[in-house]
């Protein structure tokens, strides 16, 4: 049996898959700048652009939350030209300030124009594009290989503050009765005053809050351990390189691999190996988002995108499992590069023959309850 795990990760041996798949600090240091250019445009011109459009109280300033991968640190770079790195930074005002609107889609519209105005003087000095037919954001490309995402949201005054401190157009009705049922929906009465609203460009808002998903990844990885983390990112990488475009989303892969990850001590091949047994199983079966199982992740990917998700992940089983159980580590690499592509290093004398103790040992002990013991008398 072969050991590839200094393959995918190592603190000795370089490179690695994970190296290969990790922005370089330059360009860490790159979006960061840009991250927070575009924070300073929205904190100083978005409240004069408001003003401008007559509505009191403009001069609060907007809050911000980083949210995703770059939050996550599950961040990969592009493994194709046409891909790009994606940085999700949400821009918040408080729910009250957005009430002020006659109607929740008269705010919706409001807010994405403001900003959007906000933020051109930047874009324009800046030589970036704006990409403004995103439903749920504004698309912000910085450079042929990132992008930064800016959706809106309207949030309870009370965690406005806690945030601070944590860091018009006419729609075309097909019907009377849809007609009638965009106006129901276009009242702020319809809306809860309690959640947080992201506002979307063709239906107004809807009830999304990124923090409980952060939260949740946060616990996952410190009841797994960094191995989840880097397992999450093998999967991302193998998605990136098999689907230049769609596949399955960051969020459904974390989701499903969450409940199902065991790890394996110094076997980063064997822990992904494990879970690509059951994860193909696991999507057909269909997976909810971890913080709201009335939300399925699957039927977003639709059932057409989970089969072929599903045969991808069964195909890159049979390749890993043959590298690991072949005699010929040139062979081994051969097919995991099938899967992974150039990014995984083309290093055959990295790769160890591990003895079937050796990976006995690579199993983390199995903790049995103890049993309960009713009374018992003497007689």
């Amino acid at each position: 049996m072969l050991n590839l795990s200094s393959l995918f990760h190592s603190d000795v041996e370089k490179p690695t898959l994970l190296d290969n798949i990790t922005l370089s600090d330059e360009i860490c240091k790159f979006i960061l700048e840009a991250k927070e250019d575009i924070r300073a445009q929205l904190r100083t011109k978005l409240p004069a652009v408001l003003k401008e459009l007559g509505y009191p109280g403009a001069a609060v300033q907007p809050r911000f939350f980083t949210q995703g991968s770059w939050v996550y640190k599950t961040l990969n770079a592009p493994a194709h030209p046409e891909q790009q790195a994606d940085i999700d930074d949400g821009v918040y005002l408080p729910l009250s300030f957005m009430r002020l609107t006659s109607k929740p889609s008269v705010a919706s519209q409001v807010f994405f124009a403001a900003a959007e105005a906000a933020l051109m003087p930047l874009i324009r000095e800046r030589k970036w594009r704006l990409i403004g037919d995103k439903p749920t954001c504004i698309r912000i490309e910085i450079a042929k290989f990132a992008h930064i995402d800016v959706p809106l949201y309207a949030i309870p005054d009370n965690q406005f503050d806690q945030l601070r401190k944590a860091a018009l157009a006419v729609h075309g009705y097909l019907s009377l009765d849809e007609a009638i049922k965009r106006a129901e929906r276009d009242a702020w009465t319809a809306l809860p005053d309690d959640q947080v609203l992201l506002a979307h460009r063709e239906d107004d808002w809807f009830k999304s809050d990124p923090r409980p998903v952060k939260q949740w990844f946060l616990e996952e990885v410190e009841r797994h351990g960094e191995q989840f983390r880097r397992v999450i990112r093998y999967l991302k990488s193998f998605r990136d390189w098999q689907w230049i475009q769609g596949g399955p989303s960051s969020l459904l892969l974390m989701a499903a691999a969450a409940p199902l990850f065991e790890s394996r001590v110094r076997r980063d091949d064997l822990a992904l190996l494990d879970l690509l047994e059951i994860l193909p199983n696991a999507l057909r079966q269909g997976i909810c988002c971890p913080t709201d199982e009335n939300e399925s992740l699957t039927d977003r990917l639709g059932p057409e995108g989970v089969e072929d998700t599903a045969k991808k992940l069964e195909q890159l089983e049979r390749s890993l499992r043959g590298a690991i159980h072949s005699s010929s580590p040139e062979q081994a690499l051969i097919w995991v590069r099938e899967q992974f592509g150039p990014r995984f290093p083309n290093s055959a004398d990295r790769i160890k023959v591990s003895s079937a103790k050796a990976v006995i040992e690579a199993t983390p002990a199995a903790i049995v309850s103890t049993p309960l013991i009713g009374r018992t008398q003497a007689g």
